[in-house]
């Protein structure tokens, strides 16, 4: 596929962070596209330390644009990361190209439950099987790469917060990734909590999570 997005001509950095835990993700369900699933304290305390990675690395008040899934768990990560920088919260920009992939009618149930009806959902390198009638990989891709595009000549730096399907794919475009199996360009996958950097197309690990949730 070719999702029109030069990844060696972004001039800034983009820092891209998965949200911490939520309710659902302690549960064991399926969240996909789910607006709004709260943080849990283990995901508060995940927010915690990458806004203290980050801000040991760019110290207070960095000259960063802050961007993030309009979801309430993207949000909520988004506040604390923003109060270790000394930033605005309220100067961040949404935009619904982020958010996470549309497990259609699999969304909101219980992993195990969905299990017992079609077999795994996982594959080994831990991308989710798409449901029937959910979001195909290579659609992530294309919305994903749309944000890209639109947004290439942002000036700086930029704090990018996600989800975990949804920036594997976006980290993959923006590195110009090998198509997969799944049809799209996908990079590895980190625990909740962590932050990787992207920089003309190369990317780096900046913090590690320790969020369990596979996908």
């Amino acid at each position: 596929m070719e999702t029109g997005f030069d990844h060696r001509a972004r001039q800034g950095r983009d820092f891209v962070a998965r949200h911490g835990e939520t309710v659902f993700n302690a549960a064991r369900r399926l969240q996909g596209d789910h607006p709004h699933t709260p943080l849990t304290r283990a995901g508060f305390a995940q927010a915690d330390e990458m806004g203290r990675a980050l801000r040991d690395l760019l110290g207070a008040k960095p000259t960063l644009a802050m961007w993030a899934s309009p979801t309430g768990r993207a949000l909520q990560t988004l506040a604390v990361i923003a109060e270790h920088l000394e930033l605005d919260w309220h100067q961040a920009r949404t935009d619904a190209r982020l958010v996470e992939i549309d497990m259609g009618s699999w969304g909101g149930r219980y992993y195990a439950d969905v299990v017992a009806e079609v077999g795994p959902v996982i594959d080994e390198e831990g991308l989710l099987r798409c449901a029937p009638d959910g979001e195909t990989y290579p659609a992530i891709a294309e919305r994903v790469g749309g944000w890209l595009r639109h947004t290439n000549e942002d000036a700086g730096d930029r704090l990018v917060i996600m989800h975990g399907i949804s920036s594997r794919v976006l980290r993959g475009v923006a590195t110009g990734a090998p198509i997969g199996a799944c049809g799209a360009p996908v990079l590895p996958g980190y625990p909740q909590g962590s932050v990787s950097l992207i920089e003309r197309g190369q990317e780096t690990l900046v913090h590690r999570g320790i969020g369990y949730a596979p996908a």
